[in-house]
């Protein structure tokens, strides 16, 4: 049985990696900042397993992305590591290097641990954000060998951090040929989470739910199920033609309106926002709000990417994005009680 260090085993995304990690049969070695959540986390797994024994292969240690101690013994003996790990910010930070420096060192500090460790397989969890955040043709369509540009006047520090680490990524794999890096590139991930300790990752459902957003402005999401981005990251491990290749996760691109309407269609007797921000009421906000201002250079901009290769090499088969919605929809409904 192969071992796989799960970095940020305590996020959204991880925790359902973990869940079909131990389902096809692997041990897991999970890293957290603290080890106080590790019953939250045995939590949340283990509803899920297809045997209660599976888990007994889950481990855990600690691991901080802008501190050394710990890599090189949270390596040692793995088969590969799936690395999650990365700042998710709920808002636009003060300091846009809070979300990009732990993103660049730590993903440099788990490819040097796992390199001299001789661990050569290494999945990353980038974001479609490395990709979208570039001047877009009208009818182009988004494919992996596409590149956000830093800088571009939509590019906030979020999309900043996941461009440069996913970078920095490629950089050192260049500097060592015999690492294996596979990048998987998701774009709004919703669905049904693990358990009610999901962050900031359904902040927006929950915002259109409960009335926090009157008007909605009309820009483009990705929408992809938490199932099918889980999934690609385990099929990434052993699918052939994955190492060396960036993944689109997405189902397809909404406008923020549309997912709007697809809510209205189970929760029509929610607040939720009745109208569309026209472009200059998001002008008049982008002038003392940081969120509008990253919005307003994608308002009213019709997206669409590429997801062929997905489908091809790591073999999912997207689930709907109106499915994935409202199961995100469900558990905001049922954890925050709103």
């Amino acid at each position: 049985m192969k071992t796989i260090l799960l970095t940020g085993i305590t996020g959204f995304i991880a925790k359902r990696i973990a869940v079909d990690l131990l389902n096809a049969g692997y041990f897991v070695r999970g890293s957290m900042r603290s080890t106080k959540r590790v019953q939250e986390v045995n939590a949340a797994v283990a509803p899920h397993l297809d045997d209660p024994g599976l888990l007994t292969r889950l481990s855990f240690c600690e691991l901080d992305l802008m501190k050394d101690k710990g890599w090189s013994d949270a390596v040692r003996g793995v088969d590969a590591v799936l690395h999650t790990a990365s700042p998710f910010p709920g808002g636009v930070p003060k300091n846009e290097d809070d979300v990009v420096r732990p993103a660049v060192d730590g993903v440099l500090r788990a490819l040097r641990a796992a390199q001299a460790a001789g661990v050569t397989r290494f999945v990353m969890t980038s974001s479609v954000v490395a990709i979208q955040h570039k001047d877009v043709a009208p009818g182009e369509e988004l494919t992996p060998d596409d590149w956000s540009k830093v800088g571009h006047k939509s590019m906030g520090p979020y999309a900043k951090s996941k461009t440069l680490a996913e970078q920095a990524a490629w950089d050192f794999v260049k500097d060592h040929p015999e690492m294996q890096l596979t990048a998987i590139n998701p774009g709004l991930v919703v669905g049904t989470p693990m358990d009610g300790n999901y962050g900031t990752s359904l902040s927006l459902i929950g915002q259109f739910l409960t009335g926090k957003l009157p008007l909605v402005p009309n820009f483009p999401l990705a929408i992809v199920d938490i199932a099918d981005v889980s999934r690609a990251h385990v099929n990434a491990l052993t699918a052939p033609g994955s190492v060396g290749k960036r993944f689109i996760l997405a189902d397809r691109y909404m406008m923020a309106p549309d997912v709007v309407e697809i809510l209205r269609t189970k929760y029509a007797d929610r607040n939720l926002p009745k109208r569309t921000a026209p472009k200059f009421m998001v002008w008049l906000m982008s002038l003392f709000d940081a969120q509008a201002k990253q919005i307003l250079p994608i308002v009213d901009m019709n997206l669409s990417a590429d997801n062929q290769a997905t489908t091809d090499v790591l073999g999912i088969t997207f689930t709907p994005a109106s499915e994935a919605i409202l199961a995100a929809a469900d558990a905001v409904v049922r954890y925050e009680d709103v």
